[in-house]
């Protein structure tokens, strides 16, 4: 009697099929993974290594840390990048890395309008570590925001306020507001009233303000550079002097403000040396008759 054929199911079958089909293309693919994860780490140290070889040939080359810094990381980055391009060809996935390239260009347009701030972000931190308005540890100001400069990134720029706040300001920002640099140069001119009375002699007033100006150690005096007073205003009281003079601004701002301290200091104390008066407000009291009681009272020196 002939026995029965026993058949497994048709499911059955294909999935044991297909995950010894799997199970042997995985091996077989093995040593290209493999490969792959080797160019990956590899070019994970070999991009760090030219990175920081860039850093140093660059900010020898052109002394400028903002630049240095800012194409050593797209360098990296961009090195990085082609090192995972060529795993996944040593890996047999040259088709996904197609994939992703083509995925790139056409998720490029989509994510251009989805991220456009951070594009934008991107582009001017890329004009700025070329053309740009400041170095680290310069003191600017941007728009409100008032500080050294930090780091400039690839989507923004970092200041130090001087009063302790760490400001990140979007490069597009940078780009398109008003940038003013207190360090570029390295000279600030401050300015000042101070106010002398009527009966004294404005020339001689001059003179002595300016001697004083000629013996702070601190304040810049040369050709380009030219420390002068003038009259400014006819004051209800005084008579007003405008104080113009220069200093350094490598240490601004506290080196700045120190010295324009010194300045009044030294200019009160002088004027005061030679004579000038510096008189308060003085309060003008019209009587016009009507007035009948208007007792007024004198207040007596105590006597020693």
């Amino acid at each position: 009697m002939a026995k029965p054929i026993i058949t497994e199911p048709a499911s059955a079958k294909s999935i044991a099929d297909s995950f010894v089909e799997f199970f042997n293309e995985f091996v077989h693919q093995l040593p290209g993974i493999g490969l792959g994860l080797l160019i990956i780490i590899l070019g994970v140290l070999i991009a760090s290594v030219i990175g920081r070889f860039a850093l140093k040939r660059i900010s020898k080359k052109t002394q400028d840390p903002l630049m240095s810094r800012f194409l050593s990381r797209a360098i990296k980055i961009t090195l990085i990048l082609i090192a995972i391009m060529l795993a996944l060809k040593a890996a047999g996935l040259g088709s996904i890395a197609t994939g992703v390239l083509t995925a790139a260009g056409a998720g490029a347009v989509v994510l251009g309008f989805a991220f456009k701030d951070i594009g934008e972000n991107f582009i001017a931190g890329v004009i700025l570590a070329f053309n740009r308005p400041y170095d680290v540890n310069d003191t600017v100001e941007i728009g409100e925001n008032f500080g050294k400069v930090k780091a400039l990134e690839f989507r923004y720029t970092k200041l130090k306020t001087f009063d302790g706040k760490d400001v990140y300001i979007p490069n597009s920002d940078v780009l398109t507001k008003p940038v003013t640099n207190y360090t570029e140069d390295g000279f600030y001119r401050w300015e000042f009233i101070v106010g002398i009375a009527y009966e004294n002699n404005i020339s001689e007033a001059k003179i002595a303000i300016l001697n004083t100006l000629r013996v702070e150690p601190d304040v810049i005096s040369d050709e380009e550079h030219e420390n002068f007073v003038i009259e400014d205003e006819l004051a209800t009281s005084t008579v007003n002097l405008k104080v113009y003079f220069w200093v350094d601004t490598k240490d601004f701002r506290k080196s700045a403000l120190i010295t324009k301290g010194n300045v009044i200091r030294n200019v009160k104390e002088a004027l005061e040396k030679g004579g000038f008066s510096m008189p308060a407000d003085i309060q003008e009291i019209k009587l016009y008759g009507n007035e009948k009681d208007f007792p007024v009272r004198f207040a007596k020196e105590e006597k020693e």
